[in-house]
């Protein structure tokens, strides 16, 4: 087994460790460790709300959890030889759940709360948990399917440098501008209140978290990209921006549908990721990388057969036509594979998680036949326990006898 470096015990807060993760993404975090190049290591990571989120049937916690505290990261993590310029080849070879918490959860957050990606649709907080079994995963609060896990970190990445940092916060800031009262909010910007910087510790965290970033987007340093592909056996290459790498990682994910739509998406879990690290020096340059590249992981779950929806960039209120909009269109292909599913008993709420847990393939079919972009979303049928293909009776309603957690 590979030698564990980094640790966590579940029944204390992540603020609580010896050894802190971090919530905040800074060049000045101290690295917790450097190995060797091609060093086999094992990393534990806490669930991405750090043990806010708990597995019962009331939805509560995910309309009070504090988002400004997420994401929980393990690392940073140094490798021998990884210099600015570099890039940082990350060989994630297996992925699974902390024995002492072998369950997962999904939920819909509250639209004042941060909100999902239909949130003008399904504007108040519901929660769904997920027991493993082996590499499946079945629900009690979505009963009648049943998946085979594509486990991955949604968070992974190198810290940025200072110019990084200032640039990313220039821009967001800007956008923030443009609409500071808007709810949800338009960009998540520093906030050092609940700020944990790792080792960084006294006058020198504190100044550090009034501009360090909040976890919650992608940048071109790596982050929240919530690739379902990037399972055992990928490998990613990362542009490394300071001395080390500084690679962290965290946010595990049993199973996701792309897009993570459903925003506290996936089926978000605590685990453990073994990875090996090695350099190729001068890679930025060498072969023109800003953002990570990646190669998809070998092992995927073997389905022969998808129902495929379509949207288009037409908003599904108003009827306002967009100009090659994506975003509407993987929209509205969304909102009708969920109208499709509710034909067979589930509720909205269920169908959401559904297209948020399981494997699901999200594609932009086409992109230049103005004025509309063709975005799809193709279900596989496999997942259910009953027909879902259309046929010339209709759609058989199923008892499915329970729905998602909801506030009380």
């Amino acid at each position: 087994m590979p030698k564990t470096v980094f640790s966590v015990d579940l029944n204390k807060a992540p603020e609580d460790h010896d050894i802190k993760t971090h919530n905040r993404w800074h060049p000045d975090i101290p690295l917790v460790e450097t190995f060797k190049r091609n060093e086999v290591i094992r990393v534990e990571c806490h669930d991405w709300t750090g043990g806010q989120i708990g597995n019962n049937d009331s939805a509560n916690d995910v309309r009070d959890v504090d988002l400004t505290r997420v994401h929980y990261l393990s690392g940073p993590f140094g490798f021998e030889g990884a210099e600015p310029g570099d890039l940082l080849v990350v060989d994630i070879l297996d992925l699974g759940a902390k024995p002492d918490s072998e369950w997962g959860f999904n939920g819909l957050f509250a639209k004042e709360n941060g909100g999902g990606f239909l949130t003008e649709h399904y504007p108040n907080a519901s929660k769904s948990c997920w027991d493993f079994q082996g590499i499946y995963t079945t629900s009690r609060h979505i009963p009648g399917v049943r998946y085979p896990g594509i486990i991955h970190p949604g968070l992974i990445g190198c810290l940025p440098d200072h110019n990084l940092l200032a640039e990313a916060n220039r821009r967001e800031a800007e956008l923030v501008a443009t609409d500071p009262n808007r709810v949800p909010p338009l960009a998540a910007l520093p906030y050092a209140d609940t700020a944990l910087m790792g080792q960084l510790t006294g006058d020198a965290a504190r100044k550090a978290a009034e501009e360090a970033w909040r976890t919650v987007p992608p940048r071109e340093h790596g982050g929240n990209c919530d690739i379902k592909n990037l399972s055992r056996g990928s490998k990613v290459y990362f542009p490394v921006y300071v001395k080390g790498g500084g690679l962290s990682m965290g946010d595990i994910h049993f199973s996701q549908g792309d897009g993570e739509i459903t925003f506290c998406g996936a089926i978000e879990m605590a685990g453990w990721i073994d990875i090996s690290v090695d350099v190729i020096k001068g890679g930025m340059a060498k072969y023109g990388v800003v953002n990570p590249i990646f190669k998809p992981s070998p092992i995927d779950p073997h389905f022969d057969d998808y129902l495929i929806f379509e949207g288009i960039s037409v908003d599904e209120h108003t009827g306002e036509q967009y100009y090659l909009d994506a975003h509407v269109a993987y929209r509205r292909a969304c909102l009708n594979a969920i109208e499709y599913l509710m034909k067979f008993g589930y509720s909205g709420e269920q169908a959401y998680m559904i297209l948020g847990t399981a494997p699901v393939e999200g594609r932009i079919a086409g992109i230049v036949d103005i004025p509309n972009v063709c975005a799809t979303l193709a279900i596989p049928t496999g997942i259910f326990d009953f027909d879902i293909n259309p046929n010339s009776t209709g759609p058989t309603r199923q008892d499915i006898g329970a729905d998602v957690a909801k506030t009380s």
